[in-house]
């Protein structure tokens, strides 16, 4: 049985090497999504990684694009390709674009990077799977920061209109966005209160703690389920936890060192 924290310390160490090696953001908003994706790809989803297009598999579909480094670490570990694409990110003549391309690597399921798209998709994807009798389940992940697009709340509409029960939306609530605190920059709350008054199953977690999420993925229910996952932006690093400048910044040699002592400490 694979063992989910240490997995998911390695995820964070490789998403860390990752922006460090090209320089490159979203360090915070990556650190975030990673004990969701643990859960999700060591335990819960079905899969085939070597058939990756497998008619049968759940699709995960992360909208918040710029997290990128989180699902190339999670797919690399998770054995869908060589670990070594990882040194190929972001970089000039690379593999793995700073946001997510479905043509770079097996197991991406979209392209993502313009935010407000992905949730439209899922749903796209989660009403073509009941259309065809595949009983195979939609994952898809937004940032809070999504919700400030209109696009989102199409979707949000559609699913319970179709009954779309194998779909599962995460919200990956870390309170922080591009230019400050989620809620200064556009007020979402009461978020739970319009989640369910557009007929969804709601549960509210700790989205960094195993036994909540979950609960909260295997709960039953017959209408379209969304997740509010209370996240730390730079979960696991402490001088990036709650640090807007972690959206954008990578960290240099020094700090990539003290990043994996507290990583592997914890």
């Amino acid at each position: 049985m694979v063992n989910l924290v240490a997995t998911a310390k390695e995820i964070r160490k490789k998403i860390l090497y990752m922006n460090h090696y090209s320089n490159a953001s979203h360090s915070g908003s990556g650190l975030s999504t990673v004990d969701i994706l643990t859960f999700l790809y060591f335990k819960y989803m079905n899969l085939n990684v070597e058939n990756a297009k497998d008619e049968t598999r759940d699709r995960f579909l992360l909208s918040k694009g710029h997290g990128s480094a989180a699902l190339y670490a999670t797919l690399g570990l998770r054995g869908y390709f060589p670990l070594e694409y990882l040194d190929k990110f972001y970089v000039d003549g690379g593999i793995l674009p700073g946001h997510l391309d479905k043509e770079a690597v097996p197991g991406v399921e979209i392209s993502a990077g313009s935010l407000g798209h992905g949730l439209g998709l899922a749903v796209g994807f989660a009403l073509a799977l009941k259309q065809k009798k595949n009983k195979a389940e939609v994952i898809v992940m937004i940032s809070d920061g999504e919700l400030n697009e209109g696009s989102i709340w199409e979707p949000l509409l559609l699913a319970p209109h179709h009954n779309l029960d194998n779909l599962t939306v995460v919200v990956d609530y870390n309170k922080i966005q591009s230019f400050g605190i989620t809620n200064e920059v556009l007020n979402l709350e009461p978020l739970n209160q319009k989640i369910l008054a557009f007929n969804w199953h709601l549960i509210e977690i700790d989205g960094h703690n195993f036994e909540e999420i979950e609960k909260a993925f295997t709960e039953k229910t017959n209408k379209p389920k969304l997740i509010l996952a209370h996240t730390i932006k730079g979960k696991g690093v402490s001088f990036m936890e709650n640090k807007l400048e972690w959206h954008y910044r990578s960290p240099n040699k020094e700090l990539l060192e003290q990043a994996f002592i507290e990583i592997d400490a914890a």
